[in-house]
């Protein structure tokens, strides 16, 4: 007979770090040793627990679910602990059954919620409340009883293994052996079996088993590194054993065979278990309907009302819509999910009745008519062609999916009222996990091995910036590399490790829109921890707790909303009855702005590719805009030029059969939409839209075994419903399936089309108030700042810097008859609180305008003043209104504060005049001192306004370059996205920032910059002779050319500098003249072409002469602030403007 033996302690990448274990390679390594079972005990968590038991299960291995638990030497509430060694024990725990399963999970619950301290703990009197259905083991060298043992306490350990006893009771603890060949071990060994048999407790063997072969034990070693922040050359450091791995029944047997009853009581333990997760089974909360009411009258209810609302008479008469209302309402009845859409409704319906900003709806909802009657969508299905079935299909029930996207700035207020609604206790954010990717475990594995950064560097980067890219793949893709792992010894080494740790489990993050909505607390379910705002978090990620029968919902923050809702807010101040429910679909500006490309800030259509398609695809339907976002994806995108060429006529349209011409007219004969193949199949075939659905999986999955099934059926129902012969059946399949496999989900493309043509429509005929609403909503995003500033630019909209009298907390519209404007925002300036400036805000709306800085600091307490505040608004320009220089007025800081200050004191002393603050408080003459300053330079000025606003306002360090910068001679840095991948490009701007370093290896100097054109801005790598050649013009602020080598394999472009050098002017820029014909000069022309010039900014003298009647010409020469930036772009408008 074989040895009995079953591994019952066992980590493996759930113990984050610390375990290098991956469950498939486990199961696999269980079957080929013959275990009949396995346990999982991580460390202080169950994050694998799930997916052990379903790959477990899968194996026909019978899975053990257990904890190696962190036990606090006291109570679990004392934190007086000063190191991890001092404030916990180790201890295993298993679950025997459904009972010890939920006390686990409540134990580590607890642990994380309440007894966190260095690690998260439990005590004795928490194991004593929850201990039934649970064994305990004694753990490793750093368990309590083994601890005690090694300090030749053994009276401590008898004690403390009784106590465990008389809590588990003597039959379900036992005391755990290990060797590992340690001599500590073999000490406590002898003293456990000793204490075994006098307090008639069991011994088990285990291997505490850490990775899962002896060859990976280096590997290991190296992530250990990793994980401590260690080098591997460290002698010092923390060491595992060469044995901690998934030993052979055989194995543990030679170091055991001594002690018997240890490896036969693991087989008995592994009996004992049996613990059966429940899947399937909702847990979903039952949503509460009004007194008197079924949860179906009420939905009926909701429902036949949001029809009356959406459609109006139409919902008397038409009898089409409420048959597709009543089917809806019958599928949801039978499927049991009325509960699930009132829960959607109810906290949809919240946000809304409280001004929260909701998305048009968000996949294949969209399709659902009750969602459009709920408003939990807004997008009228019947309109837009969408299927109920591509959403819930009843012929295969899985839960629906509804996700909703809010303001993300307000997200927060719609999470915590379905928490008020349901408990605190039932709802939970979900728990994501990050792991050691091709990229960063090639460069972890460099850094820990003592490799330089730019070594490691150069492997990392052999490895293409592919989504997915694993290192096996990278190997066989890049030639280099394998030449770099053959001849360099020190690269192989660092391959042999990341190979093996690729892909493990690296750290826990929060789903960015991932909620858990229970009927009952959750940690009676699944267990829960904290995040790193202290917020609880499931332990499960949300697979496992789909498949155990949560309710998932995903609250998504989309920013592109709090964009929309600002804008409007913006419009109303001068349109109040402004709505976007209103606003047309047909609006040909619209459509316009999008035919000439110009979707900076536009919903998913901003890009290079999709500007370049917008442009060639002659949009001029919001169902143009829905087909864009579906075909611009990798696979449909070969459908492109097809697709085009059929819209316009050039290429003829054709149909394998003339019943899809209903199917795809609207598509020019090309299906780009999962529903088209939904219908094909519908109205060729006879499927209905259920069986149709699924038809649409199988082709999507490329499953050859259905497929085969299908196909057959397919071509039966043609012939059946529609006489359709074999072969033509058979071409048509092919047709489906191709398409199947690019075809995308209408719903969702049309919800966020939707949302793309509401961008576009509030830009193209609101452009001020759009461009503040994006400009408020990325002011911590320099690069993004530097293009919308530069789209203001081209739209003739003037940024005006901050002003504590004139602006608002965020960007707001401030235009002149002659100029359009947006003023920039107090709360956005950097490094200055926003409470601060509402404070300012509210204080200037009661008693009028800040006179001075002084007038400022006496108006204001010291929550809203002080120092730092002052400093940085005066360097921003707040107070430029004074019209003093911002060097004196910084210098006026101190003065100004103790006079506020004084002011403020006499305030709370009651001295203050009946007749008010005003004529007591000392005028700005009489209190102004004369005071020493040096006037800052244009540079310094410029300098503080990029830091504290992200872009220049004054000016701009290029200004005198403006022209060759944006000539053509060099490419700008918004342009970089269009060049391929290690050309060379010559590029030129001002360098704002710096850092210097030197090589780890030969200590040799080089330099890591940040360049920035009007354009944005870019790191370049300066390294070597290029370095020590250019070494004198790489500073801050230094205006510079480069030739560079471009580096697009990181997800930011860089470039790796080929020479650096001062930027050269070249020839005398020549005047530019613009003939105007005398009978167009009139003054709405001769306006339109001042804003015109102001959108091309320049350094070329401008002339205007205008020819008279008589022959005769008049010259007028242009202010210095109207040079101009002559190109092709404004010859192209000034040509249509006086066309």
């Amino acid at each position: 007979m074989a040895d009995p033996f079953v591994h019952l302690h066992l980590h493996t990448e759930y113990s984050l770090l610390d375990g290098a274990i991956r469950i498939p390679d486990l199961m696999k390594k269980a079957v080929e040793l013959g275990m009949p079972a396995v346990a999982i005990t991580d460390h202080g968590n169950m994050f694998g627990a799930v997916e052990f038991y379903q790959a477990a299960t899968k194996a026909g291995i019978k899975p053990i679910i257990g904890c190696e638990v962190y036990m606090a030497p006291g109570s679990m509430t004392d934190k007086s602990a000063t190191s991890a060694r001092e404030a916990a024990y180790h201890f295993t725990l298993l679950a025997k059954d459904a009972e010890g399963y939920r006390n686990l999970v409540k134990l580590v619950s607890l642990a994380h919620l309440d007894g966190h301290h260095y690690k998260p703990r439990i005590d004795k009197e928490a194991l004593a409340r929850y201990s039934a259905g649970l064994i305990g083991m004694s753990a490793c060298l750093k368990g309590e009883i083994n601890v005690a043992i090694v300090q030749g306490d053994l009276r401590k350990a008898e004690n403390v293994a009784t106590e465990f006893s008389d809590i588990f009771g003597p039959e379900n603890f036992f005391l755990e052996l290990h060797d590992h060949g340690i001599e500590a071990q073999h000490t406590c060994n002898r003293a456990l079996i000793t204490l075994g048999k006098k307090l008639g407790l069991g011994l088990v063997a285990a291997n505490d088993v850490h990775f899962l072969e002896k060859s990976h034990h280096e590997a290991h070693d190296v992530m250990i590194c990793i994980g401590t922040g260690a080098m591997v050359h460290d002698e010092r450091r923390m060491h595992y054993s060469t044995e901690v791995y998934f030993k052979s029944r055989e194995e543990m047997a030679a170091l055991f065979g001594e002690v018997p009853e240890a490896l036969a009581n693991t087989l008995r333990i592994a009996e004992a278990c049996n613990v059966e997760l429940d899947f399937g089974v909702s847990k979903y909360p039952a949503y509460p309907p009004p007194q008197g009411k079924t949860r179906e009258e009420y939905l009926r209810e909701l429902c036949f009302a949001g029809l009356r609302k959406r459609y109006g008479e139409r919902a008397e008469k038409d009898e089409d819509l409420r048959k597709r209302l009543e089917y809806e309402l019958s599928i949801l009845a039978k499927t049991g999910f009325t509960s699930y859409f009132l829960i959607v409704w109810d906290f949809i319906h919240f946000a809304k009745e409280h001004g929260i900003p909701v998305g048009p709806g968000r996949g294949s909802a969209a399709g659902s008519l009750v969602a459009y009657a709920l408003e939990i969508t807004d997008l009228d299905p019947l309109r837009f062609g969408l299927i109920f079935e591509r959403f819930l299909n009843p012929e295969r029930v899985s839960p629906p999916d509804i996700d909703a996207d809010f303001c993300q700035n307000r997200r927060g207020e719609v999470i915590e009222y379905v928490r008020q609604k349901y408990g605190t206790r039932a709802v939970s954010q979900i728990i994501t996990f990050g792991t050691l990717g091709a990229k960063s475990v090639t460069r972890d594995v460099g850094r820990v091995m003592g490799l330089s950064y730019g070594d490691a560097d150069r492997i990392a980067k052999m490895i293409p910036n592919e989504l997915g890219m694993t290192l096996k793949a990278a190997y066989e893709k890049n030639p280099e590399l394998k030449q770099a792992i053959a001849n360099e010894p020190a690269t192989e080494q660092l391959w042999s490790y990341a190979t093996v740790l690729e892909g493990l489990t690296r750290n826990t993050g929060i789903h960015a829109a991932g909620v858990v909505i229970g009927d009952r607390p959750l940690d009676e379910y699944i267990p829960l921890c904290r995040g790193n705002d202290n917020e609880v978090v499931t332990q499960y990620a949300m697979g496992p707790l789909t498949d155990l029968g949560m309710l998932k919902m995903d609250f998504l923050g989309l920013k592109t909303l709090t964009v929309i809702q600002d804008t409007v807010n913006l419009i109303r101040q001068r349109q109040p009855e402004f709505s976007l429910d209103t606003i047309p679909l047909e609006d040909d500006a619209t459509f316009q702005l999008l035919n000439r490309g110009e979707t900076i800030g536009v919903f998913q259509l901003e890009s290079g590719g999709m500007v370049s398609l917008c442009k060639q695809f002659d949009v001029n339907s919001i169902d143009d805009i829905i087909a864009l976002i579906a075909l611009y994806r990798p696979g449909p995108m070969e459908l492109i030029p097809d697709y085009i060429r059929r819209k316009k006529g050039l290429t003829k349209i054709k149909y394998e059969h003339p019943l899809l011409r209903d199917v795809c007219a609207d598509t020019y004969g090309i299906m780009i939409y999962q529903e088209q193949v939904q219908r094909a199949a519908n109205v060729l075939a006879g499927y209905s839209l259920g069986q149709a659905d699924l038809l649409r999986r199988a082709m999507g999955k490329k499953d050859k075994e259905k497929m085969a099934k299908e196909r057959v059926n397919f071509i039966e129902g043609c012939k059946r419903v529609n006489g359709i012969e074999e072969k033509k059946a058979n071409a048509i399949f092919d047709l489906l399936e191709k398409f199947a496999g690019y075809g995308f989900n209408k719903s969702h493309s049309a919800a966020y089309g939707l949302i793309s043509y509401r961008t576009a429509y509030l830009k193209a005929n609101y452009p001020v108030e759009f461009m503040a609403g994006l400009l408020s909503n990325e002011v911590n995003n320099t690069d993004k700042i530097a293009v919308f500033v530069a789209e203001c630019q081209r739209l003739g909209i003037r940024i005006l810097p901050p002003d504590v009298n004139r602006s608002q907390l965020k960007f707001v519209p401030e235009s002149t008859a002659e100029q359009r404007g947006i003023r920039y925002g107090l709360a956005a300036i950097k490094n200055i609180g926003e409470g601060a400036m509402e404070s300012a805000i509210r204080e200037r709306a009661r008693n009028g305008d800040f006179k001075s800085l002084e007038d400022y600091c006496a108006r204001l307490d010291s929550r809203s003043v002080n120092r730092k505040i002052l400093e940085n608004l005066i360097r921003a320009g707040a107070f430029d209104f004074t019209g003093l220089d911002r060097a004196e007025l910084f210098a006026r800081i101190d003065q100004a504060l103790a006079a506020g200050a004084s002011l403020q004191r006499d305030k709370a002393s009651g001295q203050v005049s009946l007749f008010g603050d005003f004529e007591l408080a000392p005028s700005p003459k009489q209190t102004r001192e004369v005071v020493t300053y040096t006037p800052w330079t244009l540079a310094e000025k410029l300098s503080y306004e990029r830091e504290l606003l992200g872009f220049y306002v004054t000016g701009h360090p290029l200004d005198a370059y403006r022209d060759l910068v944006t000539g053509g001679k060099y490419v700008t840095i918004n342009d970089l996205s269009n060049h391929e991948d290690k050309s060379t490009v010559q590029v030129a701007g001002t360098i704002s920032a710096v850092e210097k370093k030197f090589t780890k290896k030969e200590g040799k100097p080089f330099a890591i910059v940040c360049l920035e054109d009007f354009s944005g801005q870019v790191e370049v790598m300066v390294w070597g002779e290029v370095y020590a050649k250019a070494a004198r013009h790489i500073e801050k602020g230094r205006i510079v050319a480069v030739s560079a080598k471009l580096d697009r394999r990181e997800e930011n472009a860089r470039l790796v500098a080929n020479d650096v050098g001062p930027i050269t002017r070249g020839q005398p820029v020549s005047a530019l003249t613009i003939d105007i014909p005398y009978e167009k000069a009139d003054e709405a022309r001769l306006m339109a072409l001042r804003r015109l010039i102001q959108q091309f900014p320049g350094t070329q003298p401008l002339f205007l002469r205008i020819r008279r009647l008589d022959g005769q010409e008049l010259r007028l020469k242009a202010d210095a602030g109207f040079a101009i930036r002559d190109d092709a772009s404004f010859r192209e408008k000034l040509a249509e403007l006086l066309a």
